[in-house]
Order: structure tokens, then C-alpha cells, then sequence
């Protein structure tokens, strides 16, 4: 038999990772320990919510929880473009680090002043390089969806985007009944002009993210959140054996720990 491969997956998740991105990759090193294998991070840098990567942290002083995010170039690039697209807008950097001694440590400003002087362009470049330089990521492989060679290899699936040019920029178009749109909100969505695109365009959306994962990626194993599991179609993938991963408490909350701390 093969060795078993270990997978768990996320947007980018605010730039001090979620408390329940952190949760999933203890448990996949829980897991990699008890069976053997290698643990494969799947980074789903195509989806395009901004919220994703809002990052809540605690006041030092009061323990009231802040939200901060990254700001982005333009309103339509906030909005719609994937993650992997979305620009870091100038300053941005600056001024957050200048607020970071009211939440968390030196050495994790001293982190986010070392990825900032290397400028990674994009928010999804920022968020995994903070990961690397937390030591989060030690060991585990990353596979991210806007891979064009992962995407070539993927399985053909009937519910996707499509990353189309509008607006001066690349945006993350669901194609729906034989047309492309973007959901302004609500009921309102605002029709994307009609294109030839190839399979390194495409990624999937929520419903289909599994088996088009799982065709490249053959896990054996796949670490996820209750919340998660209740809408993945396990039937897509039956080789799959799905663990739960572990509690943490003020799971949307930033973990702001690293290796070695004793908190």
C-alpha cells in the first residue's frame, strides 16, 4: 500500500492564521504521527471573499477583540478578484504594523516586518508567508488551487469559475446556465462579458471543491471542521477517510502562538 496522505484545506486565513486553520494542521500532525505519511496543506487561493482574510485580535489592555484586514487596490479587486490576485495596496503594510503593538508580541511584529520588507505582492502570498515564518508549515506540503499545473491535471467538474478579464482586472466568475456573473449580493449580480477561457482558468466552487481536489491529490485521509464536513458530499470522494479536526476555543480568533511558546 501507498503511504497515507494526510490533507486539510483553507482559504488564506487573515494574515495571523485562524485559530481553527492552526486546529487542523495540529490535528493532521497527530494523525502523521499515530499512521505515518506525508500532510499536504491544499490552499484554496481561488476563492475571492475578502472576508477571509480578516484577522481578529484581542487588545492587549482590554481583551476586546479587533478586526483588522488587508486593503486592497481598487473596489472591484476587493470584491471579486481571487485571493491569489488580490494586490497588497502600498502603506498597507506600514500602518498595520504600527497597530500590532496593541495585540501580539515583538517577535511576531518582528515576523510581519519580515515578510512585509520582502513586499509579497498578493494577500494569499502574504498570509502563507506569515505561516512559513511562524514555523507553522514546517514539513507540510503546499498544494494551492490556483496552481495552473494542478488545475490542468484536475478532473473536468460542472459547477466552477472562471478567472475572466473585466474592469482592468482578473476576476472570479461563476459560470451559470452558459453565462458568467458576479454576485454583487442579495439577488443582484452583475453579468461578466463572455470569453474563451482554458482549464487553468477554472476552480471550483464550494459543492464541487471536493472531488476536483481529490483528483489530484488522492488523499487517503482529510482533516476538517464539523461546519465543513456538513456540506462536503463524501460520496465524491469514498476513498476518503474524513477526521474531525480538534476543538480550540475562539476558533475565528487569530493564533497569535509559536512553536516552542508555553502559553
Amino acid at each position: 500500500m501507498s503511504e497515507p496522505i494526510i490533507c486539510f484545506g483553507q482559504q488564506p486565513s487573515g494574515f495571523f492564521p485562524k485559530r481553527f486553520l492552526v486546529a487542523k494542521m495540529q490535528t493532521a500532525r497527530r494523525l502523521q504521527k499515530e499512521i505515518g505519511g506525508q500532510i499536504v496543506f491544499f490552499y484554496h487561493d481561488s476563492d475571492h471573499d475578502p472576508r477571509e482574510t480578516r484577522t481578529i485580535l484581542r487588545q492587549r489592555k482590554t481583551d476586546e477583540p479587533a478586526q483588522l484586514n488587508f486593503s486592497f487596490e481598487n473596489k472591484i479587486q476587493r470584491k471579486f478578484s481571487p485571493l491569489y490576485l488580490k494586490r497588497v495596496q502600498a502603506g498597507w503594510s506600514d500602518k498595520t504594523r504600527s497597530q500590532l503593538t496593541n495585540y501580539v508580541d515583538r517577535p511576531l511584529i518582528d515576523i510581519f516586518k519580515k515578510v512585509a520588507v520582502e513586499a509579497p505582492a498578493t494577500v494569499a502570498d502574504f498570509c502563507l508567508s506569515m505561516y512559513r515564518e511562524m514555523g507553522l508549515l514546517d514539513g507540510i506540503k503546499i498544494v494551492r488551487s490556483s496552481d495552473p499545473a494542478l488545475r490542468r491535471a484536475a478532473c473536468d467538474i460542472s459547477d466552477f469559475f472562471v478567472d475572466l478579464p473585466y474592469d482592468g482586472e482578473i476576476v472570479r466568475a461563476r459560470f451559470v446556465d452558459g453565462a458568467f456573473k458576479l454576485h454583487e449580493g442579495g439577488d443582484v449580480f452583475v453579468d461578466v462579458p463572455s470569453a474563451p477561457y482554458q482549464k487553468e482558468q477554472i476552480s471550483p466552487t464550494r459543492d464541487s471543491r471536493l472531488v476536483w481536489m481529490q483528483s489530484v491529490l488522492h488523499c487517503t485521509h482529510y482533516v476538517s471542521g464539523a461546519g465543513e464536513q456538513a456540506y462536503l458530499v463524501k460520496a465524491d470522494a469514498p476513498d476518503i477517510e474524513f477526521v474531525t479536526r480538534d476543538t480550540i476555543d475562539r476558533s475565528d480568533e487569530a493564533y497569535t502562538e509559536l512553536p516552542g511558546e508555553d502559553r
